[in-house]
């Protein structure tokens, strides 16, 4: 069943406005006016209204591609370059450190809540003391930490070192402890949990089109999806399990997700459909797919 998933209440998160291939968002107390490759319709809001409201603007380097996303930040005086907000679900409150990185990210995926919600609400009604969950590229973890809320054993994978102390702060600061941090690249990993023959209640991917391990490891999507996946379902218990899985790359759509997960996992119930995030004037702005099995 193909979908539209949007982003559920979140106080602390608004897109204000969106267009000319860049969005206006507020986190927090910060107004951020960053590049945004699929807004391409026109803006509702003036420059000029732009520019008043940004505390911080973001600018690829010069010579850079269309969808190169190095470049640099612009502050007003005395903004400050990381500050913090929360989010909260039923019982869930988690609370994430921002940050103006080189890369034009901030360190949360706003449209990933209700992702979140589901982990919540999935590992909640798992009748296991404490289910087993690999999050796979987890970044700054807001899904590890939803997975962690719910009582779960948290495996949390990614390939870059400075990204895991970022979610070791996000841990602490939401008030959780005990996630299992693992440098490593991730289909390394789970190529070895195969051999260990482990399973696991809840897997978890969001894999970049590309991407280097920590070795030098390459990755690329289109080409190593399908095994990487391959993998996962022999990892996933038969049942009282879930599959999440987030794309980003604009060559994958919904309908290509669910193909190529019917074609080896079963399951109960399978959800997917386009994240997308709607602006103050009513615009849809799509961020990648998902797809979620339960067993």
């Amino acid at each position: 069943m193909f979908s539209r998933i949007s982003i559920p209440e979140f106080p602390d998160y608004e897109l204000l406005d969106c267009g000319g291939f860049e969005k206006l968002e507020r986190f927090g107390t910060h107004i951020l006016h960053r590049p945004e490759p699929q807004a391409v319709w026109d803006k509702n809001l003036s420059e000029q209204e732009w520019v008043a409201q940004a505390h911080a603007s973001f600018f690829r380097k010069k010579g850079s591609t269309a969808d190169a996303e190095q470049g640099n930040w612009e502050l007003k005086k005395g903004v400050a370059e990381r500050w913090q907000i929360s989010y909260h679900f039923q019982d869930m409150h988690l609370r994430f450190r921002l940050g103006l990185t080189s890369f034009k990210h901030v360190g949360i995926f706003p449209e990933q809540a209700d992702n979140w919600n589901f982990i919540y609400q999935t590992l909640k009604s798992i009748s296991i003391p404490q289910p087993r969950v690999l999050n796979l590229f987890a970044y700054t973890g807001g899904a590890s930490l939803a997975a962690r809320t719910a009582g779960a054993e948290v495996y949390h994978v990614d390939s870059v070192r400075q990204v895991i102390t970022w979610s070791r702060e996000n841990m602490e600061l939401s008030g959780l402890k005990d996630i299992r941090w693992i440098v490593e690249d991730a289909f390394r990993f789970v190529e070895r949990e195969l051999r260990r023959g482990r399973t696991y209640h809840g897997i978890i991917m969001d894999p970049p089109a590309y991407g280097r391990g920590p070795e030098g490891e390459k990755w690329q999507l289109e080409k190593q999806i399908n095994e990487l996946l391959a993998m996962c379902a022999s990892l996933l218990e038969q049942q009282q399990s879930f599959l999440l899985v987030n794309l980003y790359s604009m060559g994958f759509s919904p309908m290509i997700t669910e193909t190529l997960v019917h074609s080896l996992f079963s399951g109960n119930h399978v959800d997917s459909g386009e994240l997308f995030v709607k602006d103050r004037f009513g615009k849809c702005l799509p961020l990648g797919t998902c797809l979620r099995l339960i067993r």
